[in-house]
């Protein structure tokens, strides 16, 4: 399974806010903080970089999210566990 997730950085004193997209595996992108999107949309907007920034062929999608600490985890929805 392939868990991307993200992460808010704040702004410092030679940086505005950012977001961070990364996997396990090294990859990693961060993006500018856009006020204009929602959080999660935000948040996917830098899976997308990411994606983009590697040339992966991963069908984004219909990726399922959900809320951790500090930001989101993104995976596929083809990473199911049956009960």
């Amino acid at each position: 399974m392939i868990a991307i997730q993200t992460k808010y950085l704040p702004c410092t004193n030679y940086k505005p806010s950012r977001i961070k997209a990364f996997t396990e595996n090294g990859h990693s992108c961060t993006i500018s903080y856009d006020y204009a999107l929602s959080d999660a949309k935000l948040h996917f907007k830098a899976v997308k970089a990411m994606v983009e920034r590697y040339k992966l062929d991963w069908d984004i999608k219909r990726m399922t999210y959900g809320g951790v600490k500090g930001g989101y985890v993104f995976t596929f929805p083809c990473s199911v566990v049956e009960a």
